[in-house]
């Protein structure tokens, strides 16, 4: 299935990101927390990619059985980090080869160790570039991500609408926004991509908080805002831990409400490889909105 589709279905389209673990032990929790995240019927699940290509064949070989064997429609990611365009394009012929369909093209991060992202010779510097290049010689569906506060190197939030508008033009579907907390910041960053001319679907990404020293690095690394009212609740909470997950699935629960009764098409959830949240979410949606959850 071609992810684009889930999205011109008529009815909101979820989705799950994990990303490949390091150990057989972590791999081996991954694969039980897909498959209890299976039975909440997601339209897909995308598997991310290492800084540098560091988990290029754990990532192909995931999105791989994530499909085959355990029978959920799989995205893999895929960055300019440390590629050349022929060893882009051998990576593109395995996951043909695998029957993957669906391909998120990211320009991504610098490898650890290094502050600034540098062009690969003989590769891509931006996201864009990778996905017309992709489009260029293989058939999958791309995808490809905004950042609706702007990303961290953007000198202001109408440079990322201008890189969503060159995404689309280099034959991007849809669009995954980085993490967000605030329904209203969405809207507008929507309200903006249209008026530039953005048509293709514009799904919210969503991370249920579970521990405040994490969501913090998180957000300083990528530039989202922790509002001042997420910001009580999980004070309130304090060192409880499971105060805090609380905290975390009330609040995911609210904000995907409101996406989703505002139009947003869908919701990707970063779920850090952990179904709990997720789930407590995703159930409680179902509850307060069957019409727009019912799979």
């Amino acid at each position: 299935m071609r992810v684009a589709d889930a999205y011109r279905s008529g009815k909101p389209a979820f989705s799950f990101e994990f990303f490949p673990p390091k150990t057989p032990e972590a791999v081996a929790r991954l694969r039980e927390t897909v498959t209890e995240l299976r039975a909440l019927g997601p339209s897909f699940v995308s598997v991310t990619y290492g800084a540098g290509g560091s988990t290029r064949e754990l990532t192909i070989e995931l999105v791989t059985e994530i499909k085959h064997e355990l029978g959920v429609e799989a995205m893999a990611h895929l960055t300019c980090v440390g590629h050349d365009a022929s060893e882009i394009a051998t990576i593109l012929d395995r996951l043909r080869d695998a029957g993957i369909e669906n391909v998120l093209a990211l320009r991504g991060d610098p490898p650890r160790g290094q502050t600034e992202f540098h062009q690969p010779k003989g590769g891509f510097g931006h996201g864009s570039e990778l996905a017309a290049f992709v489009r260029s010689g293989w058939d999958f569906c791309v995808g490809g991500a905004c950042y609706p506060e702007g990303h961290v190197e953007s000198a202001d939030r109408e440079q990322d609408v201008r890189f969503a508008v060159a995404k689309q033009e280099a034959g991007s579907e849809f669009l995954i926004s980085q993490l967000l907390f605030e329904p209203g910041v969405f809207f507008e960053f929507v309200r903006k991509a249209r008026l530039a001319g953005v048509r293709i679907p514009i799904v919210p990404g969503i991370m249920p908080v579970t521990n405040v020293a994490q969501i913090e690095r998180f957000t300083k690394l990528c530039g989202a805002t922790i509002p001042a009212a997420l910001r009580a609740r999980l004070a309130d909470a304090g060192e409880d831990d499971a105060a805090v997950v609380a905290v975390g699935i009330e609040w995911a629960t609210e904000q995907s409400l409101a996406l989703l009764r505002g139009g947003a098409p869908g919701i990707h959830f970063y779920t850090l490889n952990k179904s709990h949240s997720t789930m407590f979410v995703f159930e409680r949606l179902k509850a307060a909105a069957p019409d727009l959850v019912s799979r």
